[in-house]
């Protein structure tokens, strides 16, 4: 095996009609597998376009409530009887149906239509609207099967890269490539921000992003080699998209990569855990208290 093919799914959304949606969704699906994509990635919850509600519109919230759909249902089903008929894995996110209030959730579907990983985004952004949804309840690392042979997967959505515990545990847990569903703008320090996880992790990074206002595409994906056998300092970007709608392919040397991790110095190769106690406190200090923040 030497590569893997990531295609960043940079669409505009049909609103929050998700029969639009799941249409376009299949159409680019279609397209990726032609381009010879090994993956497909979705924006974030992508069955209602990342759409809220305005809390000031009697029974707004109930009605984006009842946009929520299971893992089991038509939506999630129908990508992953795709991912069997077009043997190529898909990432598709949704709004999931969840007993203490909707996720904002990811799910991984290999070549073969099986279900490999669900991740729910663990740091909601808890200062505006999405406080409505129930926060993850960890992060994970999944052995994907692709055409090309296995790879090492984990998942982060959008807000969640804001915070390298997120790629880190992913890279503990041995993650090779990190999936990110995203729905904001990808401005340069937020792009810097992801290259910096693929940099000290040394593993890859795939964000799909929406394309249309507010979010303006700027999909972006980082291979995390940083230098050459010799020593020599290289660009890690593999993708950096424009604002408009397309299809594009970040294509992963696995073989390079391992490679790579297997004589350079970052991910877990010199670290000293025994003095990273205070990372897992929860204690907050000013400047830093939110009284809308869950712990």
């Amino acid at each position: 095996m030497s590569v893997i093919r990531v295609a960043l799914l940079q669409m505009a959304a049909c609103g929050n009609d998700q029969g639009a949606n799941l249409a376009k969704g299949e159409e680019f699906c279609r397209l990726a597998r032609a381009a010879g994509a090994d993956i497909a990635l979705f924006p974030e919850m992508w069955n209602n376009g990342y759409t809220f509600y305005d809390p000031n519109q009697p029974g707004a919230f109930e009605g984006w409530m009842a946009e929520a759909v299971g893992p089991q249902g038509l939506f999630v089903k129908h990508f992953q009887a795709l991912a069997k008929e077009l043997q190529m894995a898909i990432a598709i996110t949704y709004l999931e149906e969840w007993d203490d209030g909707p996720r904002d959730t990811v799910s991984l579907f290999d070549w073969h239509g099986e279900l490999v990983l669900t991740y729910a985004k663990v740091h909601t952004c808890e200062f505006d609207l999405e406080a409505a949804c129930t926060p993850g309840d960890g992060f994970y690392v999944r052995t994907l099967a692709t055409a090309q042979g296995p790879v090492k997967v984990g998942a982060m959505i959008c807000y969640d890269r804001e915070f390298p515990e997120s790629a880190r545990i992913l890279m503990l847990q041995g993650a090779e490539l990190i999936l990110v569903p995203n729905a904001c703008e990808m401005e340069e320090n937020r792009t810097g921000q992801l290259r910096a996880r693929a940099y000290e992790n040394m593993l890859g990074v795939a964000l799909a992003n929406y394309a249309d206002a507010p979010h303006y595409g700027h999909s972006v994906a980082f291979d995390g080699i940083a230098f050459t056998p010799e020593g020599v300092s290289r660009d890690t970007t593999l993708v950096r998209a424009g604002e408009g709608e397309g299809l594009h392919m970040a294509t992963f040397d696995l073989a390079k990569m391992r490679e790579y991790r297997g004589r350079e110095i970052w991910g877990n190769a010199f670290r000293r855990p025994r003095h990273y106690g205070l990372l897992t406190s929860p204690q907050v200090e000013p400047p830093f208290v939110r009284p809308e923040a869950r712990r």
